[in-house]
């Protein structure tokens, strides 16, 4: 359970949320050990047995999905770390219940203006204005190539093809790998970022590290939770990292075909980008019911 705990860490989980992983994992560790299997071995039959055993505790679907969801996780640490070969219900969900669907998403002009509205001149602090360089290109890859928190804190300097003008995003415990095209200020910017900018920071905290973004303390998602609530200053819709990322892949939607855009968004479901596209017609059905209820 510590080497999960540390996992959990490095993939920069709160302490909350790892108390609660860590909490659910020891129940199913224990009934396991009732019905004479283990994490490492246990089969897709014995996981709806446990699947029934929730059922039977918690009334709510939720809270069960919830759950599920954690031992689909701790079942995914378990092959990283090569325990076993495969997730038997990387695929299972419980039918009834309803994701929620975000309809406040972002125009495609608003996504651009936060890029460009961020500023990062007429700051006298000299390492402040060298830290709004470095937030500004995070909003770029969030809002032009869609990245989420984890992809920013796991890009590493070789991944950058700056020369192709290109990204590479690797592969996590939810996302294909996959290789983006850079706009081509972002690559100015990016070349300007890697040379200077990263270098002051660097020196200036006085540490060795691979990844492209520095961050002011030891955690970069605390970093990125300060940008978002900058951006709210420019646009009050801006609630989360995934809102962005829910308005990027539902513009690409309107640009690529499903395949493409299940590439770009690094999906390993085709289903998983189709979702966007319900929400977009949940979207529009909600307009209509808005100006146009039926009395």
């Amino acid at each position: 359970m510590k080497q999960y705990k540390e996992y959990l860490e490095k993939e920069n989980y709160s302490t909350t949320t790892i108390k609660s992983y860590s909490n659910q994992i020891d129940k199913f560790i224990t009934w396991c050990k009732k019905n004479d299997t283990s994490a490492e071995v246990i089969e897709y039959e014995n996981c709806m047995k446990y699947l029934k055993h929730l059922q039977r505790k918690y009334t709510n679907k939720r809270t069960v999905n919830h759950a599920l969801g954690i031992v689909k996780n701790y079942l995914n640490y378990l092959v990283s770390e090569c325990y076993r070969t495969d997730n038997p219900i990387e695929t299972t969900t419980i039918k009834g219940v309803k994701k929620v669907v975000n309809h406040n998403l972002l125009e495609a002009d608003e996504l651009e203006d936060l890029y460009y509205s961020y500023q990062t001149e007429n700051i006298t602090d000299p390492y402040h204005r060298l830290t709004a360089k470095r937030n500004k290109m995070i909003v770029g890859l969030m809002v032009y190539q869609g990245l989420n928190t984890t992809e920013l804190i796991h890009l590493e300097i070789e991944d950058l093809q700056l020369y192709k003008g290109k990204i590479y995003i690797k592969s996590g415990a939810k996302s294909n790998s996959r290789t983006l095209e850079l706009k081509s200020w972002q690559v100015i910017q990016f070349l300007e970022y890697i040379k200077e900018v990263r270098e002051e920071i660097i020196d200036k905290k006085h540490i060795v590290s691979e990844r492209v973004f520095i961050p002011n303390n030891k955690r970069l998602g605390n970093t990125i939770y300060h940008i978002l609530k900058k951006l709210k200053k420019t646009n009050n819709k801006v609630n989360s990292s995934n809102q962005i990322r829910a308005s990027v892949i539902t513009h690409w939607l309107k640009q690529y075909n499903l395949r493409q855009v299940q590439v770009m968004a690094g999906h390993r479901y085709i289903s998983s980008t189709e979702r966007y596209l319900q929400d977009d017609l949940e979207s529009l059905h909600e307009v209509v019911n808005n100006f146009h209820p039926i009395q």
